[in-house]
C-alpha cells in the first residue's frame, strides 16, 4: 500500500484535499467515485527528495510549450488519440525535464482525467490562460483546434516580446559598457592621480575630493556595495509585491512620457490578443475577459478591466464599460464598437491586436531613437567629469609653479 494526494469535488461543487492508502492511482479513483465525489487528481505522496526534485526543476519556457501545443494539435488533426500522441512526443522529445512532464500529462489521461486536467496538475508548468482555454475546447469536442490557436497565440505573444528584447539589446550593451568604462576610471586611472595630489600638498576642489572618494569607494569597498545593490534589489521587489504599492506604481508608469504610451500599446495588443482567441473558442464573453485581464501585468489596468467585467454582468456590452474607464485606446475601442455591432467582435480584436503589434514595435523605435543619443551624451559628460576634476587640479599646480 502507498500514499497518495487528492484533490477531487462534491456533487455541490466544493473542493476537497486529502491522502488515502492504495494500490495504484486507479484504486483512489475508483475509493473516492465510491463516496460520491468527482476526482481530479490522484498521484503519489513523495518524500523529500521528490519534492527537492520538483522545486530545482525549471518550468517549461513558453517558446517550449509553444512547439509542444503544435506538434500535438497536428497529431490530433491526423486522427491519431490523446494517449497516443503524448507517446509519440515522448518518443521524439530529447529535453529530459519536457519528457517528465508528457509522462505526468499521460499517465493521468490514461488515469481518466480529462487533459485540462492533467495540465493542471503539472505545478504551475502551464498557465491557467492555457488549461482553460484546452477545457473549453474538449468540452466542446475541439481539442485539436484550439490547440492550434493556442500555438498561434503563443507564437504571437513569443514574436511580440523578442521584438521589445532584441531592440533593447544596444542600449542594454551601450549602458553596460558605459558603467564598466566609468568604474575603471574611477578604479585605475583616478588613485594614480591621487598620489600625485597628496604629493603636491594642495588643497583640491570638491569635484576632485569626491572623485577621488568615490574611487577609494569601489577599491575598498565593493563587495559592500554589491551586497547594498543586491539587498535593495532584493527589497524593491518585496515592496512592488504589495498589491496597493504596485498599482500606485503601475498607475504612474502609464503617465510617463513614451514610456507610458508604450506600455498602454502592449498591453491593448496582449489584451485584444487573447480575448480574441478565447471568445474564437466559444467561451462567452465574460469569462473570457476575467481570463484576459490575467495576462495584463500593468495593475492598473487590470483593476479597471475587473471592473468592466462587473458591468457585463448586468448585460452590458464590452466597448460601452471599456470606454467608460478609458481603458483601451480611442481607435481600439471603435473598433470593438463596431465588432460588437457586426456580430464580428472575435475577429474585429485579431485586427486591433494586429494593429498595435506594430504601433508597439514604432514606439519601441522612436524610443530607442531618442534613449541612444542620451546615453551617449550622458556617457561623455560623466567621463568629461571625471577628466576635469582630474586636470583641474594639475593646471592649478602649474600655474603656482610659473
Amino acid at each position: 500500500m502507498e500514499r497518495f494526494t487528492y484533490k477531487a469535488v462534491r456533487q455541490d461543487g466544493e473542493t476537497v484535499e486529502g491522502e488515502l492508502e492504495a494500490t495504484d492511482e486507479q484504486a483512489v479513483i475508483r475509493q473516492l467515485q465510491g463516496e460520491g465525489l468527482i476526482p481530479i487528481s490522484a498521484r503519489r505522496a513523495g518524500g523529500f527528495r521528490d519534492q527537492l526534485r520538483r522545486v530545482r526543476t525549471r518550468p517549461l519556457a513558453s517558446k517550449e510549450i509553444s512547439v509542444m501545443t503544435r506538434e500535438l494539435s497536428t497529431l490530433l488533426e491526423s486522427g491519431l488519440t490523446l494517449d497516443r500522441s503524448l507517446q509519440i512526443l515522448i518518443d521524439l522529445t530529447q529535453e529530459e525535464r519536457i519528457v517528465r512532464t508528457l509522462e505526468n500529462l499521460q499517465e493521468r489521461v490514461r488515469g481518466g482525467s480529462t487533459f485540462a486536467a492533467a495540465l493542471e496538475e503539472q505545478e504551475g508548468q502551464f498557465p491557467r490562460l492555457y488549461v482553460n482555454m484546452v477545457r473549453a475546447g474538449e468540452m466542446s469536442g475541439a481539442l485539436e483546434a484550439v490547440l492550434e490557436r493556442l500555438a498561434d497565440y503563443l507564437e504571437r505573444t513569443a514574436e511580440l516580446k523578442a521584438t521589445i528584447t532584441s531592440a533593447l539589446i544596444y542600449p542594454g550593451i551601450l549602458l553596460m559598457v558605459a558603467g564598466l568604462a566609468v568604474i575603471m576610471l574611477l578604479v585605475f586611472v583616478v588613485p594614480e592621480f591621487s598620489v600625485l595630489f597628496e604629493d603636491m600638498g594642495a588643497v583640491l576642489p570638491l569635484p576632485t575630493r569626491i572623485v577621488i572618494a568615490v574611487g577609494d569607494l569601489f577599491r575598498g569597498y565593493w563587495w559592500a556595495m554589491l551586497a547594498v545593490f543586491a539587498l535593495g534589489a532584493l527589497g524593491l521587489e518585496r515592496w512592488l509585491q504589495n498589491p496597493e504599492v504596485r498599482a500606485k506604481v503601475d498607475h504612474k508608469l502609464l503617465d510617463l512620457p513614451l514610456f507610458g504610451d508604450l506600455i498602454w500599446k502592449l498591453e491593448t495588443a496582449r489584451f485584444c490578443h487573447t480575448l480574441s482567441t478565447l471568445l474564437k473558442n466559444g467561451l462567452p464573453l465574460l469569462s473570457a475577459l476575467n481570463l484576459s485581464k490575467e495576462v495584463v501585468s500593468n495593475r492598473k489596468l487590470s483593476g479597471l478591466l475587473e471592473e468592466a467585467g462587473e458591468d457585463l454582468k448586468h448585460g452590458r456590452g464590452l466597448a460601452e464599460p471599456v470606454a467608460r474607464r478609458g481603458i483601451l485606446p480611442q481607435m481600439a475601442l471603435q473598433m470593438i464598437r463596431v465588432g460588437e455591432e457586426s456580430g464580428s467582435l472575435d475577429a474585429m480584436l485579431v485586427k486591433v491586436a494586429e494593429i498595435y503589434d506594430k504601433e508597439t514595435q514604432a514606439s519601441v523605435k522612436r524610443m530607442l531613437a531618442l534613449l541612444e543619443p542620451v546615453i551617449i551624451i550622458g556617457l561623455g559628460v560623466l567621463v568629461a567629469g571625471i577628466i576635469i576634476s582630474i586636470i583641474v587640479p594639475i593646471l592649478g599646480a602649474n600655474e603656482l609653479v610659473m
